[in-house]
């Protein structure tokens, strides 16, 4: 990987890159923008990406600044995890641009909490209103994306070893009543998962509210299910109540007209979604998310996954 990198960062040398290497790189097939209350969730399994000249027409997709910084990684894990993070988001915000602007030609900015944002420089055409946020494991990297309102995305593994006691860790930073609902399961990895879910839907709402961990602490924060009865995060997906975000009286940066979806993905990992409420729900009438998901090879194939048995829902989809 190392060796990948340095090579995309010199002069070229004919003498040492194949004419394959040279061939130009496609722009992935358009697609038409997400519809209100609708999420495209994209994904990809870092350990099946292993082909070296698939590897190097992702490097050719990052500007130079992207190059260095990944350069400056000393792992090669997680040199690939950032590579192939930085190929997701170009390759996928360019299928919504109907051809007018290709993955390399992407450009990026951060606002003053240091959450990126796509940064288009072509007058000439409209713009989407793409809103995008990423998330990933070592072992799965994903990105969400929306039309015209944030999005904060969060995926972990259900198999994540935890270092720490985990309801001391949570009483360092999850919210009284979080820790009380961890303290009702006497089975330690029943506990455990509920965590997980926990940890991820937190995280997903930071991101979304894009201001940064520092302006958001988690302790500030209540995340629960509405009405909830029993289980807090039940399996059966007809019956479960929304999920909602309680704020504390003192943080004045924190909203709660948010939404969250909450699902499996292939069986491994937890994912939690983010979305402002568009406030076209009234009352308790309940408006689950509209959810697409892929499974990608940037550049190569894609695969619908979502009526394959590779997500389930746990609460907050249609």
């Amino acid at each position: 990987m190392l060796g990948l990198l340095r090579r995309n960062m010199l002069p070229i040398q004919p003498d040492i890159l194949t004419r394959r290497f040279l061939v130009p790189t496609p722009s992935p097939p358009p697609l038409p923008l997400p519809s209100p209350r609708e999420t495209h969730f994209w994904y990809v399994i870092p350990d099946e990406v292993k082909d070296d000249f698939l590897l190097n027409r992702y490097v050719e997709l990052l500007s130079p600044c992207e190059r260095r910084s990944i350069l400056q990684m000393n792992n090669d894990k997680v040199q690939k995890g950032a590579l192939l993070a930085r190929a997701l988001v170009r390759t996928t915000l360019a299928r919504y641009t109907n051809g007018k602007a290709g993955p390399s030609s992407l450009q990026f900015r951060k606002n003053k909490f240091g959450k990126p944002e796509v940064e288009w420089k072509d007058d000439n055409w409209t713009q989407p209103s793409l809103h995008f946020n990423i998330s990933h494991t070592s072992s799965l990297i994903a990105c969400g994306i929306t039309t015209e309102v944030p999005i904060g995305i969060d995926v972990e593994e259900k198999q994540r070893k935890m270092r720490n006691n985990i309801l001391s860790f949570a009483q360092r930073y999850f919210s009284s009543c979080e820790v009380e609902f961890l303290q009702s399961f006497s089975d330690p990895e029943s506990q455990r998962q509920e965590f997980i879910k926990i940890w991820t839907l937190k995280e997903a709402y930071v991101k979304a509210l894009g201001r940064g961990f520092s302006a958001a602490p988690f302790r500030d924060f209540s995340i629960r299910f509405e009405k909830s009865k029993g289980q807090m995060f039940p399996t059966d997906s007809e019956t479960a109540p929304r999920i909602v975000v309680e704020v504390s009286d003192t943080s004045e940066s924190l909203t709660s007209n948010w939404q969250f979806a909450l699902f499996e993905l292939d069986g491994s990992h937890y994912a939690a979604v983010c979305v402002e409420n568009n406030n076209d729900c009234t009352g308790s009438k309940r408006n689950p998310l509209n959810l697409k998901v892929w499974k990608t090879l940037p550049l190569v194939e894609d695969e619908n996954v979502l009526n394959k048995n590779a997500v389930l829902n746990i609460s907050g989809l249609s």
